[in-house]
This record gives C-alpha cells, structure tokens and sequence, in this order.
C-alpha cells in the first residue's frame, strides 16, 4: 500500500469514527445537546482534528443524513433494477424501505428524527444538499409512476405529488411496527403496509 492510499484510509476511518459517535449522541441527547466537544471525546479524536473534516455540528448530521440516503438510495437501485413492471417496480421500492428501517435502523432513526423536527434544521446550503440526495430515492417512484402512465397501465396524474403521498404514507405506517402486540396484535405490520401499496396501485389503474 502506497503512502497517499494509506493516507485516504486513515482519512476515511477518522471521517467514520466522527460519524458514528455524532449518531450515537445525536440519537441520545438530540441535535440541540450534543457539541462539537462531545463528538471529538467520543470518536477519541480531537476538536481540532473534527474541524479538519467539517466546518461545524450541522455539517457533520448533514453527512449522516446524507450517508443514510444513499444507503437507501442503493437498496431501493437494486430493487428497481430487478422488477419487470412499473406495478412490480412500486411494490419493491416498498419492501427496500421497510426493510432499509429494518436493516439499517440508526440509518433510520436518523432520518426520522430530521424529518419530524419542527422547523428546519439545516441551513439552506445544507438543506439542498440533503434534497438532491432525498430525491435520487423519490425520483425512482416518480419514474416507476411515469412508466405506468406511458405503458397505458396508470391513468394520469400529478407524479410528484402521488410518489410524496406513498412515501408519506410508508413513513408513517413504519412506525406501526411498535404496535403489533397492541393494536395490531391480530396483524403483521407489513400486512398492512402492502394494502396500502396495493390500495395505491388500485387508484393509479385506469377503470
């Protein structure tokens, strides 16, 4: 191994370990009560060091916002890829987000907790930095709408607004899976997550 590749691993490995204690904090106290100081104690590295690698705190969750997305982005790739109709395409982008929440949960969790924080968390800069990789994912539901339309299998409609819906809709009914002993003690989550995607599918046919 050459002296510059061994730098790039090192590198990579600091930007990993930043990452994981700024996850393991942000899930713990929340955005607000982690610092920069706390993260650089955590991930053994010093203050200095995190600021070679990130401007600020808001630069290091926008990262892992980021690296959650494209992990998502490449379960949801692969699925897509192997579906053969825009209906088959839908129903596998369903099953790649749920089983991403499964799978890869502090991922997850991440993401989650970003989107339900009142107000905007992210300065403008970072902001649209995290949309454009959000939407590599919203765009493959979008496309599969698209396909629909053109192949005649789905009626015409607003795409973006029916691909935020679904995934709205998905979002939501994960969380369900906390009550599966409870309110649904008499039916598996997942269940109820492929009637929603089929009752989707069904307003998206033609009569």
């Amino acid at each position: 191994m050459g002296a510059t590749e061994r730098r790039e691993r090192e590198k990579e490995a600091r930007k990993n370990h930043i990452l994981k204690a700024a996850r393991t904090l942000l899930l713990k106290k929340g955005l607000h009560e982690t610092t920069v100081n706390q993260i650089a104690k955590l991930s053994e590295l010093s203050v200095g060091t995190i600021y070679l690698y990130y401007h600020n705190k808001e630069d290091i969750f926008a990262a892992l916002q980021e690296e959650g997305l494209e992990i998502l982005n490449r379960f949801v790739s692969e699925v897509v890829a192997a579906a053969a109709t825009p209906a088959e395409r839908i129903r596998a982008i369903a099953t790649a987000y749920v089983d991403f929440s499964e799978k890869n949960k502090s991922y997850y969790d991440i993401i989650t907790y970003f989107l339900s924080s009142p107000g905007q968390v992210f300065p403008a800069r970072l902001k649209s930095r995290i949309d454009k990789t959000g939407g590599k994912v919203l765009n493959h539901l979008i496309d599969s709408v698209e396909a629909g339309i053109r192949s005649g299998d789905f009626r015409k409609v607003n795409t973006l607004n029916h691909s935020l819906c679904l995934w709205g809709t998905l979002h939501g009914l994960i969380q369900f899976n906390k009550l599966e002993k409870t309110i649904l003690r008499n039916e598996k989550y997942r269940d109820l997550i492929n009637y929603a995607v089929e009752s989707f599918l069904e307003g998206l046919r033609k009569q």
